[in-house]
């Protein structure tokens, strides 16, 4: 069995970003991954404004101890372009206001005493006192988000603040799914004797689109080896990956291994991982006069095949499909960051295999272990924050440093 690091290492090696791509409304790019740099075509702000609620003044004007009476010239609320700043005298601004020409500092409205059309300053103001100077944010001419960036909420709006209304991005990956064992039956549907209803389809799927794929689901495959390979065929049209989950151990009725081999390769099957060990890595020959346009670049679709145990087909997904797709959707960093943070809870019992523990940040910072640490128990990716990453052979002392990746980096 290889490592998780090797098995990693096998993974990523063979991954590049697909090929295509579009224009599309900033509006409609989240979680898109960029094909071009975003360049900003302007300075941002686009020139001088007020950060306070205040009054606009020349230093120059105030007396050495910063109490001078001053006439109010002009109100300039936010959107309105100003006149020059008269000498001698103030200008009511607001947040976001241009600064008029000849201002150098604004005065915010709690240093100030107003009354009628004259407004007394009480406050000694350092030039560029709360004033936001033109292209403090952003200079015309620099790169605001590089190609390989993943659109986050955030990215959406700095794209728009620089008037961005397209952008040029990838496609999305194209992802055929598909479940594979004759005890699983769709919720909705009578519970026969020794059935169990199909979860790790709602959890795939979702999984996938949240990372951005085209997803098509070809539901649940009986358990024989031509049915297998007919979806294999199938599903190898027009995708660039062909995601299943189940039937990939050794056992009669595990026909995913046999079909993959017979319709295409393997070049990595079991890694020493808990839990997750039965995961496969390898392609699928693509007929191509039959396949997409957008997807023929390669004689080959990726098979990635995933273990059945709900806890093993999500831990093994966030660790090795996740980071494969998001490099097949054109980003360059997909390593999830992981935390330093102290077990609270001892576990003797140290496995061969590289486990990845659920566990929870308690409200002292450190780390409990959910009690049942089954592949089978969903309960645990609900409860927990993320997974320890537990080296072999090692047990655990309460009070030790562990390395924790949590969640919010693996589900992004």
């Amino acid at each position: 069995m290889l490592s998780t690091a090797e098995a990693l290492a096998t993974l990523l090696s063979a991954a590049s970003p697909i090929p295509g791509t579009e224009s599309i409304p900033t509006l409609d790019a989240l979680n898109r991954v960029l094909s071009a740099d975003v360049t900003s075509p302007l300075d941002v702000p686009p020139m001088n404004t007020s950060s306070m609620d205040g009054y606009a003044i020349r230093t120059e004007d105030l007396a050495t101890d910063g109490k001078r009476r001053l006439p109010i010239s002009q109100r300039i609320p936010a959107g309105h372009a100003p006149e020059p700043l008269k000498p001698g005298t103030a200008a009511r601004i607001f947040t976001g206001a241009t600064v008029p020409p000849g201002a150098d500092a604004i005065v915010m409205q709690e240093q100030t005493e107003a009354t009628g059309n004259e407004v007394t300053i009480l406050h000694s103001p350092a030039p560029g006192e709360w004033i936001t100077a033109q292209g403090a944010d952003i200079r015309s001419g620099s790169t605001i988000l590089p190609a390989g960036t993943r659109l986050t909420p955030q990215a959406l709006g700095l794209a728009a603040s620089v008037g961005c209304a397209e952008l040029q991005v990838r496609r999305r990956v194209k992802v055929a799914v598909f479940f594979t064992g004759d005890e699983l039956t769709m919720p909705g549907e009578p519970l026969k004797p020794g059935a169990i209803y199909n979860s790790n389809r709602f959890t795939l799927r979702g999984l996938l689109e949240k990372l951005g794929c085209e997803v098509t689901d070809y539901g649940i495959v009986p358990d024989k080896l031509d049915a297998t390979r007919a979806t294999l065929r199938e599903a190898a049209q027009a995708h660039d990956l062909i995601l299943t989950c189940g039937g990939v151990s050794v056992g009669e009725e595990d026909h995913v291994k046999p079909a993959v081999e017979a319709e295409g390769r393997l070049s990595m099957w079991q890694i020493a991982m808990k839990p997750g060990k039965p995961l496969a890595f390898g392609a699928v020959r693509r007929a191509a006069q039959q396949a997409d346009a957008a997807a023929s670049a390669s004689a080959e679709t990726f098979f990635i095949g995933l273990p059945g145990n709900p806890v093993s087909s999500f831990a093994t997904f966030l660790l090795f499909v996740r980071p494969f797709v998001l490099l097949l959707a054109g980003m360059q960093t997909v390593a999830p960051r992981a935390l330093s943070l102290r077990a609270d809870f001892t576990q003797k019992k140290a496995d061969r295999r590289n486990e990845f523990l659920r566990a929870r940040i308690n409200p002292a910072g450190s780390l409990d272990l959910f009690p049942n640490q089954s592949s089978a128990v969903l309960t645990s990716t609900v409860w927990g924050d993320g997974l320890i990453d537990n080296p072999p052979n090692h047990a655990i002392s309460a009070g030790e440093t562990v390395r924790f990746i949590p969640f919010s980096e693996l589900l992004n």
